[in-house]
């Protein structure tokens, strides 16, 4: 059991560990609202991370100790994520007639069938939802499982920086749950709405109704196209170009040769991703979508998403109903906060009633 669904403990450090960066949101509860403390992203070199797997578990832990001493935080328990490309999420519906140890035991049976892999090579974890709305004798279980390795990675790199991995999430909980949070005053019964993130080599979509993802979709595109086309262009480095997206600080030559150009690539690719939701027997229209990622903060970006696809588009910002400690540059945060989203969502866990 890789602990995705124990108890909340005052921790509320949130660790996206990225392909291309190590993002850290630190939350805590404030006078009225949830208060962000402190931030920091520390960017990764490009074989640290490969296709959501940890391959160099030293600099990745480098990273995340960086990130801590930039937040300045003192407390040291932490939950992070595995990618949803490496995790089996299954519905299940068993008797509520088993004990606790009996229905771990069940869980095990029914995940055997399906995993691929041997069970000791598996962390597997579930959490039981409540009764079947049909059958009140069947309760509904949601069970997830990862291979071993992909856990124990992530968990090394947060201990290996001095922390304590406390909890090991799903990337996809962790998106419902900042959906959930930035939209829940805004939304009718029936809203659909959608998160688009563009990360440095991956585009998700995931769509939510009712509080839950109901589809998400994953496909290759992502901000390193348009990195490494300005890093040949400019000579200027990788590190250097990205660090200059944060900064706002992209000259008007290379927003006018390389970006501009870029803007309409990342509308075909949304509007991509969208023909296959409604391709999936989908009815309803979404409400809006949220962009984060790198990318989202593209001058013109959202305009043009909006006249390409008709719908409401909206830079996401999951800190705009926070308190924002004194000492944080807003700013700043305003541009970064689009890449902090999941890491938010992480965070997040330990003020959630999940």
């Amino acid at each position: 059991m890789f602990g995705l669904f124990n108890k909340k403990t005052a921790t509320w450090l949130g660790v996206d560990i990225g392909s291309s960066a190590v993002k850290l949101v630190a939350l805590s509860r404030g006078k009225r609202n949830l208060c962000l403390d402190s931030y920091a992203v520390v960017g990764l070199p490009p074989a640290a991370i490969v296709d959501g797997h940890v391959q160099e578990l030293g600099v990745v832990a480098e990273a995340v100790e960086k990130g801590v001493k930039i937040c300045g935080s003192k407390l040291n328990n932490v939950i992070t994520a595995v990618p949803s490309s490496a995790v089996i999420i299954k519905h299940l519906e068993l008797s509520n007639a088993f004990s606790e140890a009996e229905l771990e035991d069940q869980v095990k049976i029914e995940a055997d069938q399906f995993i691929p892999y041997p069970l000791d090579e598996v962390a597997i974890d579930f959490e039981v939802l409540g009764p079947h709305a049909l059958d009140p004798d069947l309760n509904r279980i949601l069970l997830v499982a990862c291979r071993n390795n992909d856990v124990i990675q992530r968990e090394a790199s947060i201990n290996s920086a001095g922390l304590h991995c406390e909890i090991v999430d799903v990337d996809t909980f962790a998106i419902e749950r900042m959906l959930s949070f930035i939209s829940r005053d805004n939304l009718k019964e029936d809203d659909l709405v959608a998160s688009i993130d563009i990360g440095a080599s991956t585009m998700t979509l995931n769509v939510l109704h009712h509080g839950e993802i109901i589809y998400n979709r994953e496909q290759g595109f992502g901000s390193n196209e348009l990195t490494n086309s300005i890093h040949i262009q400019t000579g200027m480095s990788v590190e250097e170009v990205e660090q200059s997206f944060r900064l706002n600080e992209i000259s008007v030559e290379v927003e006018a040769m390389l970006i501009e150009p870029f803007r309409h690539t990342i509308a075909q690719q949304v509007s991509r991703a969208l023909q296959f939701y409604y391709s999936s027997n989908v009815q309803n229209q979404l409400s809006k979508i949220y962009l984060s990622g790198g990318c989202s903060s593209i001058k013109g970006l959202v305009e043009i998403l909006e006249e390409e696809l008709g719908i409401n588009v909206e830079v996401t910002n999951p800190f705009k109903e926070m308190e924002i400690q004194a000492k944080i540059n807003k700013e700043r945060l305003l541009q970064d906060a689009p890449v902090l989203a999941k890491a938010c969502g992480l965070a997040l866990r330990f003020f959630d009633q999940r």
